[in-house]
């Protein structure tokens, strides 16, 4: 049976579309290393808050959007002050006003404050980084079996490091901006549920500075390896969605892979989050069906997530609007890691129709790819290249994908975050605003989760 994995961390591109997808970033980046302006992030100052109430001054905040006739040309900004109160934002001050003097102050030092990034397709639970490099292993004339193949003899040497590696993929991601996560962790016979094990103790210690949920991943099959115990051991014992792999190319019989997958969820209350690589018929009859199973199933609607869903990049425009509108109504989210090469994802027609679509780094360093970077503002910056205008406007609704649909701004420039009441979890950024942000993907100063500086640093005020 010959890989159906266009794309993402199972991606099989032609030479061309290496080609292609080279240039792609290669002229990113180079623009990026020509036009940045910025001098480089001082990194003195203080990397851990201990207060549950204070002040953070100088937050650069965006206020509304600047207007040539009815286009947008710009988008204004104004420091403020935040105040901070267990975990949430107690009040938007006008910058260094202090109703409350005993509380201590400290400054974003004018970097733009924009909402926490959510790295929403990660595997925490089995990669390279933070340890040697190493390159994965060639891919050419390999199908899915053969690297399914490949991992159960991998994956022995890999769990006596997870904890260690996960702990550095965690820091990785907070550096980008990313504290809100979904990590795929392996179950099936070789992993069995040690990783899900140690990825649980390490969520636990990181839970002041990550929120994270996980999804329980028959990554050898659900049919194919036996998983089903496993995955129903793994809901007992607290994993948050089930998940799935290519019902038809890798478990062989599509319908019977998602029934025992969503009556796994449905017998567990929980939620459903599958990877679904195929771009054959069988992967739009995977989509049809589960589309069709929710409809029927009205407890699993906003609570399944179709990873990657490459089938979708195979609809001509109205399937991909029907689809879309289909989607929509059982409140179903995509999770694309925004591929670039030959597919092109049907993401704005998605966005347009009120699917819910989120982003994710999937691979790191790992056997399956070795290109991730971690960073949701590049991701934001990819969609923003491939799907929308160069524009102020459209550079700024296109940090959405990166932030599950926060942003300062609506569409009318009226500021609705950060407001009263919000979770006090945002990134410095050194930008003039979101749109230079996502298209220069501009450095990162700091990140706070619930008030908690999780990664970065910021200034003591001095009275």
């Amino acid at each position: 049976m010959k890989a159906d994995f266009p794309s993402g961390r199972r991606e099989f591109l032609s030479t061309s579309a290496k080609v292609a997808a080279a240039c792609t970033l290669f002229g990113a980046m180079s623009g990026m290393a020509s036009a940045q302006t910025h001098q480089p992030l001082q990194r003195s100052g203080i990397s851990s808050i201990t207060d549950k109430h204070y002040y953070l001054d100088d937050a650069l905040l965006e206020t509304g959007f600047n207007y040539r006739d009815s286009t947008v040309i710009g988008t204004k900004t104004a420091l403020h002050t935040l105040e901070i109160n267990e975990g949430k934002i107690a009040a938007v001050l006008a910058n260094k006003q202090h109703p409350n003097n005993a509380l201590n102050a400290y400054s974003a030092q004018g970097k733009l404050i924009l909402p926490a990034f959510r790295d929403m397709h990660i595997h925490l639970d089995k990669t390279f980084y933070g340890g040697p490099w190493q390159a994965p292993e060639s891919r050419e004339g390999k199908t899915i079996m053969d690297m399914i193949a490949l991992e159960q003899k991998m994956l022995p040497d890999l769990q006596p490091y997870t904890k260690e590696r996960a702990n550095a993929l965690i820091n990785l991601i907070q550096s980008k901006g990313s504290t809100i996560a979904r990590s795929h962790c392996n179950i099936e016979p070789v992993s069995g549920l040690k990783n899900l094990e140690v990825l649980q103790q390490v969520l636990a210690d990181r839970q002041q500075d990550l929120t994270c949920e996980i999804v329980a991943f028959p990554q050898h099959g659900l049919l194919l390896s036996k998983s089903e115990p496993l995955m129903r051991e793994a809901m007992q014992a607290g994993a948050h969605y089930v998940g799935g792999l290519d019902p038809t190319n890798v478990d062989g019989a599509m319908e019977k892979s998602l029934d025992t997958m969503f009556q796994i969820a449905l017998d567990y209350n929980k939620g459903v989050d599958i990877h679904l690589h195929e771009t054959s018929p069988a992967g739009l009859a995977a989509i049809e069906y589960m589309i069709k199973t929710v409809d029927e199933n009205r407890s699993l609607r906003g609570k399944v997530t179709i990873s990657h869903a490459f089938a979708l990049a195979m609809l001509n425009p109205e399937q991909a609007e029907k689809i879309a509108k289909q989607l929509a109504e059982q409140q179903i989210t995509i999770a694309s890691t925004v591929p670039i090469g030959t597919l092109h994802m049907p993401l704005k027609t998605l966005n347009q129709n009120g699917v819910f679509v989120m982003t994710g780094t999937d691979s790191v360093v790992d056997h399956w790819s070795p290109f991730g970077l971690g960073d949701m503002l590049e991701k934001a910056n990819l969609y923003a290249q491939l799907y929308t205008r160069p524009d102020e406007l459209s550079l700024s609704r296109s940090l959405a994908i990166a932030t599950g649909n926060v942003l300062p701004l609506d569409d009318k420039g009226q500021q609705v975050w950060p407001t009263k009441g919000d979770d006090a979890s945002f990134v410095l950024v050194d930008a003039s605003c979101s749109a230079e942000a996502v298209a220069r993907i501009s450095p990162r100063q700091a990140s706070f989760h619930k008030g908690v500086l999780a990664s970065g640093t910021v200034q003591k005020q001095t009275s």
